[in-house]
């Protein structure tokens, strides 16, 4: 379970409370505390909830598409203060855990704060999601790039995951590569494929545009490692970019080992 503090600036103060609680209660929240004041920026609604991390990209969404919402901030607190508090409790940027196998991780953890800000943009968008992606990644430092879009891909496969194949069975490593990796990464591109030599992309967009040395897809294997980390019974797979256009391949392989 998480505690994640919700800062939302609005316009009308008349039903927001209401309105937002059903959304959070609608996505397995429960509101522990909150508090209306009011700003210059207009009314400001501070909502402490709890609830599964699973679905906090899907509340996430639902705040941010909220016509009553005009922006929101999102952060887990230090402590969880008494509820008749009158000060906001002070609050870090969102975090998540990152597998163990990192491979060739960058020198610098993820800015998750700047990833938080992103996905209720790419949820609205799914699945053309690569000019932001891409947009966002030139904004970032050389030594953030790496894990920053790699855990930006994380998050955005786990929610794809609940959205589109979280009813279905059981799978092995192997299926679930065949029927959830494989469909998933077909949604997003072109010319993907899957053989002896593991996931072939041959259209990546992060290939050939100068901002990584080597290999480059680092959003789309962080994408694979939410697709196949969320399910939770398949632990945490190691998936590698083995070959990379970026690197002179004719494609982009992804490989997979439990």
């Amino acid at each position: 379970m998480a505690d994640v503090e919700f800062r939302i600036v609005s316009d009308r103060r008349e039903g927001l409370l209401l309105e937002l609680g059903r959304l959070v209660m609608a996505s397995g929240f429960t509101l522990q505390r909150q508090r209306m004041t009011r700003s210059e920026e207009g009314v400001v609604l501070t909502m402490l909830v709890r609830g599964p991390e699973t679905n906090l990209l899907m509340l996430e969404d639902r705040l941010g598409s909220h016509p009553l919402v005009q922006s929101f901030e999102a952060g887990v607190p230090d402590a969880v203060r008494p509820a008749t508090t009158t000060t906001a409790a002070p609050v870090e940027p969102l975090r998540a855990r990152i597998p163990e196998h990192t491979g060739d991780a960058a020198s610098t953890a993820p800015d998750h704060a700047r990833v938080e800000v992103l996905l209720p943009a790419l949820a609205r968008a799914y699945p053309d999601v690569f000019s932001r992606v891409l947009a966002f990644e030139h904004e970032l430092t050389v030594a953030q790039r790496e894990a920053t879009t790699r855990y930006a891909g994380m998050r955005l496969g786990a929610w794809i995951y609940k959205r589109d194949y979280a009813l279905g069975a059981r799978l092995n490593l192997g299926e679930s590569v065949k029927h959830i990796a494989l469909p998933a990464m077909r949604n997003l591109l072109r010319h993907v494929e899957l053989n002896d030599d593991g996931l072939r992309i041959k259209n990546s967009p992060f290939t050939g545009i100068g901002l990584h040395r080597g290999s480059s897809c680092h959003f789309l294997r962080g994408c694979l490692e939410g697709l196949l980390n969320e399910p939770g019974h398949l632990g945490r797979p190691r998936i590698l970019e083995t070959f990379c256009r970026n690197s002179g391949a004719d494609s982009c392989t992804f490989t997979f080992a439990a």
